[in-house]
């Protein structure tokens, strides 16, 4: 399927749509002290039409509509509504004027069922860090907001490209993997909506159903159970909106790339108590690196239903079925007089071959439930089940090649091949009950709740598996120079080696084509079936008196883990509390001052695809035998809001301690201790928001120490962490030409991101080698253009402006993630 013949068509299709009406009403929306307000909703309605527009960077909108008598309304979360009965002539234009809108008192929504009205790079609110909605000003916790506007401005279709603007947030490679706050992540699975969904983190996943996505920094165990000590990325969905919007993006671009989305919302009858939203999603993409693409379909439809005031409800789906090539990265040839050199390979290298694949397939069906039995007391209940299933072939790096001796051989890769095949399930249920006082000005908020985890990995889960050397006897075993007669033998190019259960890569003479893997000596592998449960009961309570508030939680967890599920089992369980404290005083009305401490806990049977000591136990026990890992935050920081909300602010000082990290050899379970710890320590700063009326821009900055503390590799000990860069800055600017006639409706956008050097970061007990990787300062720049006889907008952005070679990360020495090289996106969005 090819959408690139399809893309004239439906750029004339786009055009097509527009129509001409009579008459163009115009007019700006401004505040108290006359600054525009930018993505305040306009409403123009009759008994016969219905209009919906947002305002623009100046704080402008046009609506082309029929002569006739109609009913104005303007709308901003925090002003009070504007309304007013308007009669539209027969003359081309009509000015409305200049409306100001008074600061009103409207309440955010206890769960968020209906979407966020404003467009622009800031949200001021957060329903995942409490359970239930909060100012970010309000909330003593360091929370990062990337919203959709900013995802769009800067094309960033998958979720790494979205959040490298947030400080303290660096790749650690090609996946779906993070280093924050100094700490690599190590939770398997990712946060949707505020709860847990499980899967692997190689595939990047898409970003255009999503309104927003959040980086809460810290261990936030006490919302979200499991969470890794330097922060979580949460993904919010898109929500239905009470006035209709549509739009339709078509992108194409460098390495084969072709998009198209979708976006349609609005109300379904016309007392606008059933909203719904659909989005969509197509993916054919290859890669700069060999024989990798990364092709994908995303259905995402969402239904709100709200009554009135006090009952709210919706349900939401999301089908996502990707296929690609999981990408094992960058090998470079091995270790020179003790020297790694990068540029050993092209970054485009790969080990894969063309007949490799990697599918997944997820179902997601999510539910949020609000009811009010009174003005201070509610009910709230949110439930998710998610299927996901993968079907792997690859062939990937195992390892050095070595001659009889033992001796490696830096030019040869020693090669491993996997075909895999595995089936997950996992159930999330969430409910709790919010009781509010108000007197004078003391206001407590307090919430008692109860959650539930379930994750199924079922039966039927397996491999069929070729690596290491093979022996005479015909099995595979890793290679033992003081045993060279138990080994098959071979001269290749006059040098004798072990024959390789699979073939070796030759890094200087590299193929890539389908291989005949029937040839290979496969051992059959059972992926045993496991089952862990996590329950939690929690009370939080949020009070103010005056300028200062506090937030209080506890939270009491016990988890249970079945290995080999329904066959031998293996049954572990462990328990813990989990306290938080915050404090939060109001310096002034924009500007506040808060401290927290707070405390996180991740059972390891959590961490096995991601801790180099866990990996051991995919196959053979439970890791929760051993007391799960435990972590703690100390933060003191502030946070502004300025220009009336255009301009958001936050400065954070922190300190992040991890422990009981397994140590030993992963393969020597009976000997492995949990007294690893690791430290980080620094400060970050964010800015977003419009700075003028037609600049907006986000940038930030964070300073990371962070060191291992206790490891079994002695030389680590007082090292910097692997995958955490000690500088990281970031910026995004976009400006648009409003003031001179002939550029109006173009804009241009550029942003820089620099990382400082940093190591890999996964070296279990048999693998201590480290890559210290280059720093890096990228530029990416953008323009817009915007017709003024079209809801259209074309963008053109070129990422990596200078074609700088850079690393984004790597797992270790044969496992690097290179950059991409220079690259062009061409997009077409039209709204209607």
């Amino acid at each position: 399927m090819k959408l690139f013949r399809l893309l004239p068509t439906l750029l004339f299709i786009l055009f097509g749509c527009a129509t001409f009406a009579q008459v163009k009403v115009t007019g700006t929306i401004v505040d108290a002290e006359n600054t525009p307000i930018v993505g305040a909703t306009i409403l123009l309605e009759n008994s016969e039409n219905n209009f919906g527009k947002l305002t623009n960077r100046s704080g402008q909108f046009e609506i082309d509509a029929p002569s006739g008598n109609y009913n104005l309304e303007v709308r901003y979360l925090g002003f009070q509504s504007y309304k007013k009965s308007i009669e539209i002539g027969d003359d081309s234009t009509f000015d409305v004027g200049t409306i100001q809108l008074e600061a009103g008192t409207e309440q955010l929504q206890t769960v968020e069922v209906v979407g966020r009205v404003r467009k622009d790079y800031n949200s001021d609110y957060s329903f995942s860090a409490t359970k239930i909605a909060i100012k970010n000003k309000e909330l003593p916790q360091s929370v990062a907001t990337v919203t959709k506007e900013l995802i769009d401005d800067r094309l960033a279709f998958q979720l790494p490209d979205a959040v490298k603007t947030v400080s303290s947030v660096s790749a650690t490679g090609l996946y779906n993997h993070y280093n924050i706050r100094g700490i690599t992540q190590a939770d398997d699975g990712q946060m949707l909506n505020g709860m847990r969904t499980r899967q692997y983190y190689f595939l990047q996943p898409i970003t255009s159903h999503l309104e927003r996505v959040e980086v809460i920094k810290g261990p936030s165990s006490v919302t979200f159970s499991s969470a890794d000590p330097g922060g979580t990325v949460n993904m919010v969905t898109k929500k239905p909106l009470t006035e209709k919007r549509n739009s339709v993006s078509l992108t194409t671009g460098s390495f084969g790339t072709l998009r198209a989305t979708a976006d349609f919302t609005g109300p379904l009858n016309e007392s606008k108590t059933l909203l719904y939203r659909f989005n969509a999603a197509f993916q054919e993409a290859d890669s700069f690196r060999d024989v990798v693409n990364n092709n994908a379909i995303l259905i995402t439809p969402s239904l709100s239903y709200i009554p009135n005031d006090k009952t709210s409800l919706n349900v939401e789906m999301i089908y996502n079925n990707a296929e690609g090539n999981l990408d094992r990265g960058q090998p470079i040839f091995g270790a020179i007089n003790g020297e790694f050199d990068l540029n050993s390979t092209p970054i485009t290298r790969n080990v894969g071959a063309s007949n490799d694949h990697y599918k997944t397939k997820e179902l997601i069906f999510m539910a949020n439930f609000s009811q009010k039995f009174t003005e201070d007391f509610g009910f709230n209940a949110q439930f998710m089940k998610q299927t996901w299933d993968e079907d792997l072939a690859e062939h990937r790096v195992d390892g050095t090649a070595v001659d009889i001796d033992g001796n490696v051989i830096p030019t040869l890769a020693r090669m491993r091949y996997d075909k895999r095949q595995q089936f997950w399930e996992t159930d999330n249920f969430s409910a709790y009950f919010n009781y509010d006082i108000k007197k004078n000005n003391i206001t407590n908020k307090l919430l008692v709740g109860y959650d539930a985890t379930r994750w199924e990995r079922k039966i039927g889960a397996g491999f069929l598996r070729a690596r290491r050397y093979l022996t005479v006897d015909g099995g595979q075993a890793n290679y033992d120079p003081t045993n060279p007669g138990n080994f098959q033998q071979m001269v290749v190019d006059g040098v004798t080696m072990p024959v390789p259960a699979v073939p070796h890569f030759n890094l200087e003479n590299p193929f890539n084509g389908a291989r005949n893997t029937n040839s290979y000596n496969l051992a059959e592998l059972t992926i045993p079936a496991n089952l862990n449960t996590s329950n939690g009961i929690y009370i939080q309570n949020q009070f103010k008196i005056g300028k200062l508030s506090a937030l209080v939680n506890l939270r009491y967890e016990w988890f249970t883990d079945i290995f080999d599920y329904k066959n031998d089992e293996e049954e572990f369980k462990t328990s813990a509390f989990v306290p938080r404290l915050g404090v939060t005083y109001e310096i002034t009305d924009d500007i506040s001052a808060y401290t927290t401490y707070l405390e996180g806990f991740q059972p390891h049977t959590n961490t096995v695809s991601l801790s180099p000591t866990a990996e051991g136990f995919f196959w053979a026990a439970s890791p929760s035998r051993f007391d799960p890992l435990e972590s703690s935050l100390i933060e003191v920081g502030a946070k502004g809001e300025f220009l009336n909300g255009k301009i958001f602010a936050n400065f954070a000082i922190f300190n992040v301690t991890q422990k009981n990290i397994l140590l030993g050899d992963t393969y020597d379970l009976d000997n492995l201790t949990t007294r690893g710890e690791q430290r980080s320590r620094g400060f970050e700063a964010d800015i977003s928001g419009y700075i003028l009326p037609n600049l907006q821009l986000t940038a930030s900055y964070s300073y990371t120490d962070a060191t291992i503390e206790e490891d079994a590799i002695a030389e680590f000990i007082g090292a910097r962490i692997g995958g955490a860069p000690k500088h990281n800055a970031n910026f995004w600017g976009r400006y648009d030409f409003n003031s001179i006639s002939f550029l109006k409706g173009i804009g241009v956008g550029l942003g820089a991101q620099y990382v400082d050097e940093r190591f890999t970061w996964y070296n279990p007990t048999y693998d201590t080698n480290r890559v210290l990787l280059p720093e890096y300062t990228i530029f990416d720049a953008a323009v817009y253009y915007k017709p003024s006889y079209i809801n259209m907008q074309l963008s053109l952005k070129v990422n990596n402006l200078f074609n700088d070679t850079y690393w984004l990360g790597g797992l270790n020495p044969s496992r690097l993630g290179p950059g991409a090289p220079r690259n062009i996106l061409l997009n077409a969005t039209y709204t209607f």
